[in-house]
């Protein structure tokens, strides 16, 4: 999409779990505002110079709820779809009101936000239907493992339960979201990857699914026509060898380049490949600039001093 005459460029930030929380805390309420306060002072910032969409993850706090319905069974269990629409309400709060209380303190009084609900259209076709692979929810042992309803996969601290993974196809909400942003709200959405949905005719159903956040987000920047993507996470870029003697961040890509290091091994599936996949597939259909930078540096990634860069070939 075009931007109009004398509006400010529109940036989209992914922000990874540890936005809310960090290594080593248990994730208490009081601990996730805290640890909001990093990027969320950023953003009011970069909220001088452009249209901002914020994105975010959800794993801890899907997690939790999955893990208070398996203590629980006084009240009917809700579908997965259903935990990602309450962790969107959950944290967008948490969001507005760090950001708001960020905007304030630099005088800003007048910043209209917003949290939206976002469902995100997957393929019933798409492979990863035939073979769920991504653990969700509690650690089970091997025995109640064997009880549960659903399928489990071994993991390094016991039996977790797996769900598919499918690709974004589109955003439902994109120009929803555009309108807003357009007439000066920070809007944030896509909350945890989307609520996973497929078409029914004209409507949609909700899928027992979840979607990578950043593919989201890259698809989102996709639609909406965002010029800078960021992508904010706990290290410091993209590293070759990663946690190896050898180690060695990138600080300048290009999509062949990425390529080859995938082919390589170079990145985990859990990890570095998504965001590295979004960063492509961004840059790829034409978009200016994506970066992966660490949590704290996000205005230095926009700088163009900090992070890894994706660049065409």
């Amino acid at each position: 999409m075009k931007k109009k005459a004398n509006q400010k460029p529109v940036l989209l930030i992914a922000l990874g779990g540890n936005a809310l929380i960090q290594k080593g805390q248990i994730g208490t309420v009081e601990e996730q505002f805290d640890n909001l306060k990093i990027p969320m002072t950023q953003i009011a910032r970069l909220s001088r110079d452009f249209r901002v969409i914020i994105t975010h993850g959800n794993g801890p706090q899907v997690g939790n709820l999955l893990l208070q319905q398996e203590c629980c069974d006084t009240v009917p269990r809700l579908p997965l779809e259903i935990l990602v629409a309450q962790t969107q309400g959950q944290i967008g709060y948490m969001i507005e009101s760090t950001l708001d209380e960020a905007l304030m303190a630099m005088g800003v009084n007048s910043q209209p936000l917003v949290s939206l609900i976002s469902y995100v259209v997957v393929d019933e076709t798409d492979k990863a239907f035939k073979s769920p692979s991504k653990p969700v929810g509690p650690v089970f042992t091997k025995e109640k493992a064997a009880t549960l309803p659903y399928p489990t996969v071994k993991t390094a601290k016991g039996y977790r339960r797996v769900v598919v993974s499918p690709k974004p196809v589109t955003i439902v909400e994109k120009r929803e979201i555009r309108t807003l942003i357009d007439t000066g709200f920070i809007v944030i959405c896509c909350g945890g990857g989307g609520i996973p949905v497929v078409r029914a005719g004209r409507t949609f159903d909700g899928v027992d699914a979840v979607i990578d956040k950043d593919l989201a987000s890259a698809r989102l920047a996709e639609e909406v026509g965002v010029d800078l993507f960021i992508m904010a996470t706990d290290v410091d870029g993209v590293a070759l060898n990663f946690g190896k003697p050898d180690e060695r961040y990138l600080t300048r890509v290009s999509l062949e380049e990425s390529a080859r290091h995938i082919i390589d091994g170079q990145f985990s599936s859990g990890a570095m490949l998504p965001k590295v996949e979004a960063a492509m597939q961004f840059v790829g259909s034409g978009g200016n600039r994506a970066v992966i930078t660490r949590i704290d540096r996000i205005v230095d990634a926009v700088a163009g001093t900090a992070g890894t860069e994706f660049v065409i070939d």
